[in-house]
Order: structure tokens, then sequence, then C-alpha cells
């Protein structure tokens, strides 16, 4: 090639024209030795798979409310289990510790949309700040009427007091919607999959962790000062914060739920599979013998959702149908698994299951965010993870009574049968117009 013709390379989907060599630069070496071509060949793959995640994070101010998000998030999976624990614990009742808890998720789903409203229309910092705090009392509280021997209902209303936690989930990705455009929103809420599964499987392991190795309420207390200084960062990264909403128009514009209605039928089938299946695969697990099984076992399944997360972030999303079809296949997998009576079988089971889940939690948060009035996404988003929590809550209770009666390798068939409704209730939701 002569010395004054430009070069061209290309580089991702970019052209670059280069300046010619110097006319006494040395030539080009032909050959190089397979290990010094290995390495960048290496390097080139890693980059290509990271490619769309650096770029999301060289967006200014993204790395800091990330941080203070992951901070926030991870006491939502130590809740639940640190309760259970500490009631248990100094009130020596399984039953008291189910039922708080479970008044405390009730609450949840009634005040959880009226907070997002608020944050939505008013801006994250002015809203979410009071409400983790009174959250943070009501935690503070709960463990001060374990402690003492308060009557039973204080724990009630104590732990009802939490449910003003805002969802820190659906502000993060708010401000990913703000800040990025429609392009890179894939990569994103793919990112916030991953990091909902990856907290909600260090939480209880953590919270477990706490409780028996320090006291029975250091797991409540550590959730909670993680809860208020991860909540403090993420607000305090002010340009990021979308522009509140303000008050809505005459006439209130289009509502949230009405946008969002068929997809809740989705979401509850969808937590449906993850109640049923958990509890499902505990008292399997624990009627073979392998109870002290159950913790790692279903957090390899959770690791293989936070994995396929990133994996799906990084590649081509596929349509809301083509991944609830998958889930369906998977979901008869443990079911299958179950009848050999072996470990091995229902933990790769459980792994491949796991990772069928993230690719549709993807992608119909993706319609979410496609079909709720502008200016009101937090509040969609708040929706749609209550419908999840109340398809778990029914799973679960649903699972327990076929274990009792049917017997653990049937009650496989929940999870299997849920995912099959979520197929058809997606496959109906995806459809243009609706």
């Amino acid at each position: 090639m002569p010395h004054d013709t430009p070069l061209m390379a290309v580089t991702g989907t970019t052209l670059v024209l280069a300046a010619p060599p110097p006319a006494d630069a040395p030539a080009p070496a032909r050959h190089r030795p397979r290990t010094e071509a290995a390495a960048p060949a290496r390097r080139s793959a890693a980059a290509r798979a990271l490619g769309p995640y650096a770029r999301l994070f060289a967006v200014p101010g993204a790395r800091g409310f990330t941080a203070g998000n992951l901070l926030a998030r991870l006491p939502m999976g130590m809740f639940g289990i640190s309760a259970v624990m500490m009631i248990a614990g100094q009130r020596g009742s399984y039953a008291l510790a189910g039922a708080v808890t479970a008044t405390g998720m009730a609450a949840t789903a009634l005040v959880g949309p009226w907070t997002a409203r608020l944050v939505d229309r008013y801006g994250q910092a002015r809203i979410a700040v009071p409400a983790t705090v009174i959250a943070v009392l009501g935690s503070l509280c709960l463990v001060l009427c374990v402690r003492t021997q308060a009557p039973s209902w204080t724990l009630f209303a104590s732990y009802a007091a939490t449910a003003t936690t805002p969802n820190i989930g659906g502000m993060s990705r708010a401000r990913w919607t703000h800040l990025l455009p429609r392009s890179a929103h894939h990569t994103a809420m793919s990112f916030e999959q991953a990091a909902d599964e990856l907290c909600f499987m260090l939480g209880p392991v953590l919270a477990a962790l706490l409780c028996t190795a320090l006291f029975p309420e250091a797991g409540t207390l550590t959730g909670a000062a993680l809860l208020l200084t991860g909540m403090l960062v993420f607000t305090a990264h002010r340009a990021t914060e979308p522009p509140p909403g303000g008050a809505p128009k005459a006439g209130g514009g289009r509502s949230p739920l009405r946008a969002l209605l068929p997809l809740l039928g989705l979401f509850t089938a969808t937590g449906l599979v993850f109640g049923s299946m958990e509890v499902t695969s505990v008292a399997h697990l624990s009627a073979l013998g392998l109870g002290a099984a159950s913790g790692p076992v279903l957090a390899l399944q959770a690791a293989g959702s936070c994995v396929a997360g990133l994996l799906y972030g990084a590649g081509r999303a596929r349509s809301l149908r083509t991944c609830l079809a998958a889930l369906a296949g998977a979901m008869a997998l443990p079911w299958a698994a179950a009848a050999t009576g072996s470990l091995v079988p229902l933990a790769l089971a459980l792994l491949l299951a796991g990772m069928s889940t993230a690719p549709v939690m993807v992608t119909a948060m993706g319609l979410v965010q496609s079909r709720i009035p502008e200016g009101r996404l937090n509040e969609g988003m708040t929706l749609s993870v209550t419908a999840i929590l109340a398809g778990i809550a029914a799973g679960s209770a649903t699972a327990g009574l076929a274990v009792d009666r049917l017997g653990t390798g049937t009650a496989y068939a929940l999870p299997a049968a849920a995912a099959l409704t979520a197929l058809l209730i997606g496959s109906a939701t995806s459809r243009p117009g609706r």
C-alpha cells in the first residue's frame, strides 16, 4: 500500500479515517506470536460484553446514585428474614413472626403506590428522605418492642410503619429513563433487574449471619442503617434526579393503574411462580433430609437470574412472548428433576429456571415504561412491584397447602402452571394495540 494512502478502520459501528504513517515509519510486523495476538482478542471480547454497561456508567453521576441505590436496596432482602428470626427468637412463635411480616407486606401493598405518587409529583429527594426516616423509625420501634416484651399489637403497628419505604428500584429506573436515550433503556433495565436479584440473593444470607452470629436484632438494625445511608447517598445526587411532575392537571390524565391493568395480571402470575417455587423447594429439600442446602440452592437460582439479566442487557431484546415461552419451558425442569430425588439435578434445574426469569422481568418492565403516563413512572413501577408481591404471597400460601396435601414432588407443578398462565396472559397483553 502506498504511504500516502489514508488508512481506514472500523471500531464497533464507527469508521475511523487515520492519517498516513510517516515515510520513515517501520513496516508493521506481519506475524505476531500466538500468545501476543490472543491477549488483545480476549480483551476485545470482554470489552464487547461489558461495553453497554461501560457506556451506562460513563453518564455523569450514574456511579454515585447507583452506589446509594445498591446500599439502600440490599435491606429489601434483609428485613423479612430479620424480623422473623428476631420475633421468633425472642417470643418463641413463628406464627406470630409470620403474621407480623405478612401484615407489613399488606401495608406495603397499600402505602407503596401512594408514596410513589408523591415521589413523582414532588421529587425524589423531597419525599423519599422523610419517608425513609419514618420507615427506619418503624424498624427501631419494632426492635424496642420485641426487646422490652411489649404487647403483640405493637409489633404489628411498628412493622406496618416500615411500609413507607420508597421503591428504590423504581426511582433508580426513573433516573435511567430520564438520563438515557430510549436505545439504552434495555441495558439499564437489565442492570436494574440484575441488581434486584443480587440484593435478594445476598440480603437473606447477610441477615441470617448477623442474627445468628451477633444477636437477634442485628439484622434489622443493620438493614435500617444501610437503608438510611443508601437513601441519603442516592438523593444527594440531585443532578441526575428527574424533574417532579407536579400536581396533575384538571381531569387527572390517564391513570397508571388503568394503563397497566393488562400487565398487572402478568406480574401477579410471575409472582406466583416465585412464591410457589421457593416454598416448594424448601419443603422438598427438607423432605430429602437436605434442609441445610435450601439457602445455597435458592441462592444459586437467584445467581442464575442475576447473570442472565446482565447477559440479556448486553444483547438484543426479545419479545415478551418469547421470554415467557422460555420461562414456561424452564419451570417444568424442577418438576421433572424432583422426581429423581437427587440434589444435583434439582440444583441445575433451579439454576436454569432462575436464568429464565430475568429476561421476562426486564422485557415486562420495558412495557411498563412505554405505557404509563409521563411523569408517573415511579408510581407505575411500584404498582408492578405490588402485583409481584401479591403473587408471591398467594404462591407461597398455595404451595404450602399443596405440599401438605399432595407432596413436594407434585407441588412443583404449581410454578410450572403459573408460568404457563403468565405466557397466556402475556401473549394477549403484548399484542399490538393492547
